[in-house]
Protein backbone atom coordinates (compact mmCIF):
# COMPACT_ATOMS: atom_id res chain seq x y z
CA UNK A 1 0.00 0.00 0.00
CA UNK A 2 1.34 3.39 -0.72
CA UNK A 3 1.67 6.14 1.31
CA UNK A 4 2.83 9.68 0.06
CA UNK A 5 3.91 12.86 2.11
CA UNK A 6 2.86 15.62 0.32
CA UNK A 7 3.81 19.78 0.87
CA UNK A 8 0.42 21.51 0.25
CA UNK A 9 0.36 25.27 -0.17
CA UNK A 10 3.35 25.30 -1.43
CA UNK A 11 5.25 25.06 -5.00
CA UNK A 12 8.74 24.03 -3.15
CA UNK A 13 9.32 21.31 -0.68
CA UNK A 14 9.86 21.51 3.10
CA UNK A 15 7.27 24.50 2.89
CA UNK A 16 3.87 24.49 3.35
CA UNK A 17 1.69 21.99 5.40
CA UNK A 18 3.28 17.97 5.25
CA UNK A 19 0.15 15.78 4.81
CA UNK A 20 -0.15 12.01 4.38
CA UNK A 21 -2.04 10.61 1.94
CA UNK A 22 -3.44 7.37 1.54
CA UNK A 23 -4.93 6.00 -1.42
CA UNK A 24 -6.96 2.96 -0.53
CA UNK A 25 -8.18 0.28 -3.50
CA UNK A 26 -11.43 -0.88 -1.34
CA UNK A 27 -14.40 -0.05 -1.88
CA UNK A 28 -14.74 0.62 2.24
CA UNK A 29 -12.40 2.85 4.96
CA UNK A 30 -10.28 0.23 7.19
CA UNK A 31 -10.83 0.45 10.82
CA UNK A 32 -10.44 3.40 12.53
CA UNK A 33 -7.88 1.64 15.06
CA UNK A 34 -5.70 1.36 12.24
CA UNK A 35 -6.62 4.66 10.68
CA UNK A 36 -5.76 6.26 13.49
CA UNK A 37 -2.72 4.16 14.48
CA UNK A 38 -1.26 5.55 11.09
CA UNK A 39 -2.01 8.88 11.37
CA UNK A 40 -0.27 8.83 14.67
CA UNK A 41 2.96 7.35 13.08
CA UNK A 42 3.47 9.67 10.45
CA UNK A 43 2.80 12.21 12.63
CA UNK A 44 1.65 14.99 10.67
CA UNK A 45 -1.14 17.81 11.25
CA UNK A 46 -3.23 15.13 9.36
CA UNK A 47 -3.39 12.36 7.09
CA UNK A 48 -5.86 11.59 4.45
CA UNK A 49 -7.67 8.21 3.22
CA UNK A 50 -9.10 8.09 0.05
CA UNK A 51 -10.96 5.25 -1.64
CA UNK A 52 -13.07 5.22 -5.01
CA UNK A 53 -16.50 5.54 -4.96
CA UNK A 54 -18.89 3.69 -7.44
CA UNK A 55 -19.67 5.76 -10.55
CA UNK A 56 -22.67 8.12 -11.22
CA UNK A 57 -22.81 9.11 -7.53
CA UNK A 58 -22.36 12.66 -6.25
CA UNK A 59 -18.95 11.73 -5.32
CA UNK A 60 -15.82 10.26 -6.81
CA UNK A 61 -13.82 9.72 -3.82
CA UNK A 62 -14.97 9.00 0.00
CA UNK A 63 -12.38 11.46 2.20
CA UNK A 64 -11.47 11.32 5.94
CA UNK A 65 -8.80 12.92 7.89
CA UNK A 66 -7.20 12.21 10.99
CA UNK A 67 -4.92 13.78 13.52
CA UNK A 68 -1.93 11.99 15.04
CA UNK A 69 -4.59 11.36 18.06
CA UNK A 70 -8.09 12.40 16.24
CA UNK A 71 -10.16 12.32 13.29
CA UNK A 72 -11.17 15.79 12.54
CA UNK A 73 -14.54 17.11 10.99
CA UNK A 74 -12.56 19.43 7.93
CA UNK A 75 -9.36 19.92 6.59
CA UNK A 76 -8.65 22.15 3.93
CA UNK A 77 -4.48 21.41 3.03
CA UNK A 78 -4.65 17.44 3.43
CA UNK A 79 -7.57 17.51 0.56
CA UNK A 80 -5.21 19.67 -1.44
CA UNK A 81 -2.42 16.97 -1.15
CA UNK A 82 -5.10 14.37 -1.61
CA UNK A 83 -6.38 15.85 -4.97
CA UNK A 84 -2.59 16.76 -6.18
CA UNK A 85 -1.68 12.85 -5.56
CA UNK A 86 -4.64 11.58 -7.48
CA UNK A 87 -3.87 14.33 -10.64
CA UNK A 88 0.06 13.73 -10.46
CA UNK A 89 -0.78 9.74 -10.89
CA UNK A 90 -3.33 9.88 -12.89
CA UNK A 91 -6.12 8.62 -11.00
CA UNK A 92 -8.04 11.52 -11.81
CA UNK A 93 -8.80 13.83 -14.67
CA UNK A 94 -10.43 17.22 -14.13
CA UNK A 95 -12.92 17.73 -11.18
CA UNK A 96 -13.04 15.55 -8.33
CA UNK A 97 -15.66 15.55 -5.79
CA UNK A 98 -15.05 14.04 -2.34
CA UNK A 99 -17.54 13.13 -0.19
CA UNK A 100 -16.49 13.97 3.39
CA UNK A 101 -18.06 15.13 6.53
CA UNK A 102 -18.94 18.44 5.58
CA UNK A 103 -20.32 16.97 2.34
CA UNK A 104 -19.10 17.18 -1.20
CA UNK A 105 -16.05 19.21 -1.51
CA UNK A 106 -14.87 19.84 -4.87
CA UNK A 107 -10.94 19.62 -6.34
CA UNK A 108 -10.13 21.07 -9.77
CA UNK A 109 -6.49 20.95 -11.38
CA UNK A 110 -5.23 24.14 -13.42
CA UNK A 111 -2.32 23.01 -16.57
CA UNK A 112 0.35 24.93 -14.55
CA UNK A 113 -0.46 22.59 -11.18
CA UNK A 114 -2.58 24.94 -9.28
CA UNK A 115 -5.38 23.51 -7.44
CA UNK A 116 -8.50 25.02 -6.29
CA UNK A 117 -10.74 23.58 -3.28
CA UNK A 118 -14.44 24.01 -3.09
CA UNK A 119 -15.69 24.05 0.59
CA UNK A 120 -18.78 25.71 2.39
CA UNK A 121 -18.07 29.40 3.60
CA UNK A 122 -18.25 29.26 7.15
CA UNK A 123 -20.68 31.32 9.06
CA UNK A 124 -19.36 34.06 11.58
CA UNK A 125 -20.66 34.64 14.91
CA UNK A 126 -19.33 38.13 17.24
CA UNK A 127 -18.60 36.78 20.89
CA UNK A 128 -17.41 38.20 23.87
CA UNK A 129 -13.72 37.76 24.43
CA UNK A 130 -13.03 34.67 26.30
CA UNK A 131 -11.53 34.88 29.47
CA UNK A 132 -8.64 32.21 28.57
CA UNK A 133 -8.01 33.77 25.26
CA UNK A 134 -5.77 37.34 26.36
CA UNK A 135 -3.76 35.08 28.72
CA UNK A 136 -3.22 31.93 26.74
CA UNK A 137 -1.95 34.06 23.87
CA UNK A 138 -0.43 37.07 25.47
CA UNK A 139 -2.06 39.60 23.85
CA UNK A 140 -5.42 41.06 23.51
CA UNK A 141 -8.08 41.09 20.66
CA UNK A 142 -9.70 43.25 18.50
CA UNK A 143 -12.82 41.02 18.06
CA UNK A 144 -13.85 37.80 18.48
CA UNK A 145 -16.10 35.60 16.42
CA UNK A 146 -17.39 32.16 16.23
CA UNK A 147 -17.25 30.15 13.34
CA UNK A 148 -19.48 27.31 11.56
CA UNK A 149 -19.42 23.97 13.15
CA UNK A 150 -17.36 22.09 10.83
CA UNK A 151 -14.38 24.82 10.90
CA UNK A 152 -15.06 24.49 15.14
CA UNK A 153 -12.55 27.32 15.59
CA UNK A 154 -12.58 30.79 17.73
CA UNK A 155 -11.29 34.07 14.95
CA UNK A 156 -9.12 36.18 17.03
CA UNK A 157 -8.45 39.26 15.44
CA UNK A 158 -5.24 41.09 16.33
CA UNK A 159 -4.25 44.75 16.06
CA UNK A 160 -1.21 44.20 13.42
CA UNK A 161 0.69 41.69 11.69
CA UNK A 162 3.57 42.19 14.00
CA UNK A 163 1.56 41.27 16.99
CA UNK A 164 0.38 37.71 15.08
CA UNK A 165 4.15 36.80 13.96
CA UNK A 166 5.03 37.44 17.48
CA UNK A 167 3.23 35.03 19.62
CA UNK A 168 4.01 32.57 21.76
CA UNK A 169 1.19 30.73 22.81
CA UNK A 170 0.66 29.15 25.89
CA UNK A 171 -0.91 25.97 24.24
CA UNK A 172 -2.41 24.29 27.77
CA UNK A 173 -4.24 26.75 28.10
CA UNK A 174 -5.62 26.48 24.67
CA UNK A 175 -6.76 22.94 25.51
CA UNK A 176 -10.28 22.57 26.36
CA UNK A 177 -11.98 26.11 26.17
CA UNK A 178 -12.60 26.06 22.34
CA UNK A 179 -14.09 22.84 19.90
CA UNK A 180 -10.72 22.83 17.90
CA UNK A 181 -8.62 26.02 18.40
CA UNK A 182 -7.86 29.07 17.58
CA UNK A 183 -7.40 30.85 14.12
CA UNK A 184 -5.70 34.26 14.91
CA UNK A 185 -5.23 37.05 12.48
CA UNK A 186 -4.66 40.73 11.10
CA UNK A 187 -4.10 42.57 8.11
CA UNK A 188 -1.17 42.71 6.10
CA UNK A 189 1.08 45.09 7.14
CA UNK A 190 2.14 45.63 3.40
CA UNK A 191 0.08 44.32 1.03
CA UNK A 192 2.26 45.35 -1.43
CA UNK A 193 4.18 41.82 -0.20
CA UNK A 194 1.49 39.53 -1.95
CA UNK A 195 -0.36 38.92 0.66
CA UNK A 196 -3.72 41.04 2.77
CA UNK A 197 -4.11 39.14 5.67
CA UNK A 198 -1.91 36.88 7.78
CA UNK A 199 -3.23 34.13 10.45
CA UNK A 200 -1.65 31.21 12.21
CA UNK A 201 -3.73 28.43 13.92
CA UNK A 202 -3.12 27.01 16.76
CA UNK A 203 -4.56 23.27 17.93
CA UNK A 204 -3.43 21.44 20.45
CA UNK A 205 -6.62 19.79 21.99
CA UNK A 206 -6.29 18.03 18.44
CA UNK A 207 -2.87 17.18 18.79
CA UNK A 208 -1.41 20.24 17.19
CA UNK A 209 0.19 22.94 18.78
CA UNK A 210 0.43 25.15 15.50
CA UNK A 211 -0.74 23.78 12.25
CA UNK A 212 1.47 25.53 9.21
CA UNK A 213 -1.31 26.19 6.67
CA UNK A 214 -4.83 25.75 7.39
CA UNK A 215 -7.02 25.61 4.30
CA UNK A 216 -10.52 25.22 6.14
CA UNK A 217 -9.53 28.24 8.54
CA UNK A 218 -9.26 30.08 5.17
CA UNK A 219 -13.58 29.03 5.10
CA UNK A 220 -13.69 31.43 7.95
CA UNK A 221 -10.53 34.07 7.13
CA UNK A 222 -12.34 34.89 3.00
CA UNK A 223 -15.62 36.01 4.07
CA UNK A 224 -13.74 37.67 7.90
CA UNK A 225 -11.33 39.47 5.46
CA UNK A 226 -13.71 40.17 2.03
CA UNK A 227 -15.89 42.00 4.33
CA UNK A 228 -13.52 44.58 5.66
CA UNK A 229 -11.05 44.92 2.33
CA UNK A 230 -14.30 45.07 0.45
CA UNK A 231 -13.03 42.20 -2.54
CA UNK A 232 -13.84 38.57 -2.98
CA UNK A 233 -10.64 37.32 -4.23
CA UNK A 234 -7.85 37.40 -1.82
CA UNK A 235 -4.38 36.08 -0.73
CA UNK A 236 -3.76 34.97 3.03
CA UNK A 237 -0.38 34.42 4.33
CA UNK A 238 0.01 31.52 7.21
CA UNK A 239 2.95 32.95 9.16
CA UNK A 240 4.43 29.19 10.55
CA UNK A 241 8.09 28.78 10.59
CA UNK A 242 7.11 26.82 7.22
CA UNK A 243 4.51 29.29 5.79
CA UNK A 244 2.43 29.04 3.22
CA UNK A 245 0.10 31.20 0.94
CA UNK A 246 -3.44 30.72 0.20
CA UNK A 247 -5.69 32.62 -2.44
CA UNK A 248 -9.26 32.94 -1.90
CA UNK A 249 -12.21 33.45 -3.57
CA UNK A 250 -15.51 33.96 -1.98
CA UNK A 251 -18.34 32.73 -3.83
CA UNK A 252 -21.57 33.38 -1.09
CA UNK A 253 -21.94 30.10 0.86
CA UNK A 254 -18.79 28.48 -1.04
CA UNK A 255 -15.16 29.74 -0.71
CA UNK A 256 -12.67 28.69 -3.16
CA UNK A 257 -9.22 27.84 -1.87
CA UNK A 258 -6.09 27.69 -4.02
CA UNK A 259 -2.61 26.67 -4.09
CA UNK A 260 0.25 24.30 -5.50
CA UNK A 261 1.10 21.28 -3.53
CA UNK A 262 4.42 19.11 -3.88
CA UNK A 263 5.10 15.45 -3.29
CA UNK A 264 8.43 15.09 -1.27
CA UNK A 265 7.85 11.21 -0.13
CA UNK A 266 6.17 8.17 -2.08
CA UNK A 267 6.70 5.07 -0.25
CA UNK A 268 5.18 1.88 1.02
CA UNK A 269 3.10 1.68 4.17
CA UNK A 270 4.22 -2.31 5.27
CA UNK A 271 1.83 -2.36 8.17
CA UNK A 272 -1.58 -2.89 6.00
CA UNK A 273 -4.49 -3.18 7.82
Amino acid sequence: MRIRIVDAFTDRPFAGNPAGVVLLDSDSFPDDGWLQRVAAEVNLSETAYAHPLPPGGDADWALRWFTPVTEVDMCGHATLATAHVLHSTGRAKGAVRFAARPGVLGATADEDGTLTLDFPTSSLTPVPVPDAVPDALGAWPVSVHDTSEEVGDLLVELADERTVRSLVPDFASLVGPFRRGVIVTAAAEDPGRGYDFVSRCFFPGVGVDEDPVTGSAHTALAPFWSARLGRTELTGLQASARTGLVRTALRGDRTLLMGRAVTVIDGELLATP
